[in-house]
């Protein structure tokens, strides 16, 4: 199993080559050559398993120079630290919708399934590759990757993580976890700008060879804990088909039988991994890509046409608040007949233009599979308050929004198949917001938020957020975008 770059066929790089190098050189994204299957025997093979057993049999699909005792060693050690048995537990919200909890780890968002194994994985690959030079794991973040990254790579030897995040684009919460992390190897900035302009700042400082030449010389050079690296996108492959395993243990489902998936989406990472399940032979009929009010993708998938020349908007999902999805371009890739020269020229509008439209032919093609809609603020908090209220469940802002797409699609679309909502991090992390939607205007900020929450409830904050009430700020700085690589080269001196 080999991997090539969206932007260039000829490269066939392995497995360990692959995570280590995090981004091709020329600017695209690596892809696996080919991709391989589920049967019904092994789907009734990892519906036996715990989840960390099936992450590593699903996984040793995609690595094979990885031995299946190491990745059975990464999985049980990384899903370890998870406050349930399973990195992905199903909650059943009716009789035909369930929630995927994915915020059960260690900073209670969905990037911890794959950023608590992604350091074993990069440092195992660096070992096979007989990578000499240490390695900086260079971070952009609209709000959990961050964290997630920084706490997965914190102390680990011959690695340093530096994340940057915009200065006004996350919660007090996701902010507070960031700024007070514990590490002797990490390092945060915040950055006077969005989460694009933190993005591209990122992108910019891998795609330039005299900054690669510098720290070259220093001992280090730089990959990427972001799902634009492929070992950041694989561990979420095995969540979709974990949940279908699920769902046919506790006889929701028969064998073969469709579901969808609805996932809040900005990066498009996330819902791209269920795409690659899906490829593999996964029963998905239909892929539901959620929107805010920054509803690039959902013209994207309704008209043909990407266009980020819009308003950008600060909300209270800001996870989804992008109008650059990098992960999307694996996407084109696949559905384009892997065109390299057609995914470049795309890429390149973007770049000048800020806009690219597909072929009718590959248009049509997404309709069959992807569903898409959008959630203003009014209705991410509305959702929130009505579901709690009818339900007694709580969720966070970005659910929220998936979970009123969700009913946009039904009504629209009048289908009946059990449908998963992907639920991507705890609501104690976006308290405020999850207050107001509940009817508490004029709620508390920060810390206090959390203590009304609870209240309010009756439900216990996580651990790893109630501990935040002692925390002391670490890395306050912040910086214009143009100074981001004078931070990663005085970070690595």
């Amino acid at each position: 199993m080999n991997y090539q770059s969206t932007r260039d066929t000829g490269l066939s790089l392995t497995a360990a080559e692959t995570i280590a190098r995090g981004l091709s050189r020329e600017g695209g994204l690596f892809v696996p050559e080919t991709v391989p299957q589920l049967t019904d025997a092994l789907l009734e093979k990892l519906t036996g398993m715990p989840y960390a057993d099936r992450s590593a049999e699903v996984m040793k699909l995609f690595l094979s120079d990885f031995t299946a005792e190491e990745l059975s060693e990464y999985t049980r050690a990384a899903y370890s630290n998870f406050d349930t048995d399973s990195a992905a537990p199903l909650h059943r919200l009716d009789e035909k919708t369930s929630f995927m909890e994915l915020w059960h780890g260690p900073t209670c968002a969905f990037k911890d399934v794959a950023l608590q194994i992604l350091p074993r994985l990069l440092t195992a690959s660096l070992r096979k590759t007989s990578e000499s030079k240490k390695v900086c794991i260079l971070v952009a973040t609209s709000g959990d990757t961050g964290k997630a990254a920084l706490e997965g790579f914190k102390n680990v030897p011959d690695t340093a993580i530096l994340v940057f995040y915009p200065r006004d684009g996350v919660s007090d919460v996701q902010k507070l976890q960031m700024q007070s992390q514990a590490g002797d190897n990490v390092s945060v900035c915040a950055v006077e700008g969005n989460f694009d302009d933190t993005q591209t700042g990122v992108k910019q400082i891998f795609s330039d060879p005299e900054t690669a030449r510098r720290l070259a010389e220093k001992g280090w050079f730089l990959s990427s804990a972001n799902s634009i690296n492929w070992g950041r996108l694989l561990p979420q492959i095995v969540y979709y088909i974990s949940a279908y395993c699920d769902l046919l243990t506790e006889g929701s489902i028969r064998m073969g039988e469709e579901i969808s998936f609805c996932v809040p989406t900005g990066n498009f990472g996330d819902i791209l991994a269920c795409y690659y399940a899906r490829k593999m032979g996964l029963p998905v009929k239909r892929m539901i890509c959620a929107s805010n009010s920054n509803d690039v993708l959902t013209e994207f998938f309704r008209t043909g046409t990407y266009d980020r020349n819009r308003p950008f908007y600060a909300t209270v999902s800001p996870s989804m608040d992008i109008l650059i999805s990098s992960n999307l371009e694996r996407l084109i890739f696949d559905v384009s007949g892997k065109d390299p020269v057609y995914v470049a020229s795309l890429m390149d509008q973007l770049k000048k233009e800020g806009c690219y439209t597909v072929s009718k032919e590959i248009r049509e093609n997404l309709k069959t599979m992807f569903w898409a809609g959008c959630c203003d603020e009014a209705g991410t908090k509305a959702q929130i308050g009505k579901i709690w209220k009818e339900y007694g469940y709580l969720m966070d802002t970005h659910t929220a929004v998936a979970h009123q797409v969700l009913e946009q699609y039904r009504a629209q679309e009048s289908t009946d198949e059990y449908v998963v909502v992907v639920s991507t991090a705890s609501p104690f992390k976006f308290c405020n917001a999850v207050l107001e939607g509940m009817g508490y205007a004029g709620a508390e900020n920060g810390l206090a938020a959390i203590d009304m929450l609870e209240k309010v409830t009756g439900i216990p904050a996580p651990a790893p957020l109630a501990a935040l009430r002692n925390a002391e700020v670490r890395f306050p700085q912040s910086v214009t975008k143009d100074r981001m690589p004078a931070v990663v080269e005085d970070f690595l001196s």
